[in-house]
């Protein structure tokens, strides 16, 4: 059967002849099906997160919190005090547990251990006059992850936790406000005002969490907030460098730096900190 092209050779084209009309077309349709194929998945934070149930150790209630998919999530970066920045969600707004019955709130790693003085401590200074926010939407915002965190700190302060707990609550929160800063960075709109503000939340829980793992260092034993010895003195470090704290800084990291147990990946991020106080002191 003759091409659509057929005759084309009495015109001196017949190397068209044969050519399909429609071929190129076909081309471009199936190169962006290919490119669709290959196209990173589109997620939202709704994606990163799912409800656990959990009981609560001081009034034996069952409950659903919001918690984080471990490994779901790509990690992008680490921040100076060991903040882990993830791509699609803010995790440290799903950090804290809270029972909506008695109001007790903890970090799911410190929420399960409940001594039973603790818990009567809890009951009479927290339960019998909480006031809790209902949560309805799918995520929490930073204001609702915020409170959350606010009930835990009171908790332990409450149940008279060790300085690690207090410590690291108030270093997540700090956490949490750099996420919060972040996250309106990227928005329309004049929010320079909170921001400062924010910041200067951040400045105040990062402090506190400073030397709340001092006085943790030096009372508890290791690990502390999950941390072994080198990974503690080199957030030690880190936040002695941010405020100012330069004999405290040197201090750790010559500690770290003649260690022969610490991490080569820990030692190398504590030389070039080293030369960064150097600067400083210099200046």
């Amino acid at each position: 059967m003759a091409g659509l092209l057929s005759g084309l050779e009495s015109l001196g084209l017949k190397n068209l002849e044969n050519v399909g009309i429609f071929d190129k077309e076909k081309k471009e349709e199936k190169a962006k099906e290919e490119a669709k194929v290959h196209e990173a998945p589109v997620f939202s934070e709704e994606d990163f997160i799912y409800d656990k149930t959990f009981k609560c150790p001081v009034c034996d209630a069952s409950f659903s919190s919001k918690i984080m998919k471990t490994g779901k999530a790509k990690l992008k970066r680490t921040d100076f005090d060991l903040r882990p920045v993830y791509e699609g969600v803010a995790a440290e707004k799903y950090d804290v547990l809270l029972c909506p019955r008695c109001g007790y709130a903890a970090l799911g790693r410190y929420f399960s251990f409940m001594l039973p003085a603790q818990a009567k401590l809890i009951k009479e200074n927290i339960s019998s006059n909480v006031v809790l926010t209902r949560y309805d939407d799918p995520t929490y915002s930073f204001e609702q992850a915020l409170e959350r965190y606010k009930l835990a700190l009171a908790c332990s302060v409450v149940k008279r936790g060790k300085s690690s707990e207090k410590a690291y609550v108030c270093l997540r929160m700090a956490w949490l406000m750099r996420s919060y800063r972040e996250y309106l960075a990227d928005q329309d709109g004049d929010n320079k005002e909170l921001m400062d503000s924010l910041l200067a939340q951040e400045e105040e829980y990062e402090e506190n969490a400073y030397n709340g793992f001092l006085d943790a260092r030096g009372s508890e034993d290791i690990p502390i907030a999950g941390m072994d010895a080198t990974t503690l003195d080199y957030l030690l470090a880190q936040l002695a460098f941010h405020f100012k704290d330069y004999q405290t800084c040197s201090r750790m990291v010559s500690g770290i730096l003649t260690s022969p147990s610490a991490n080569p990946r820990i030692k190398d991020k504590v030389r070039t900190l080293k030369d960064q106080l150097a600067e400083a002191r210099e200046a």
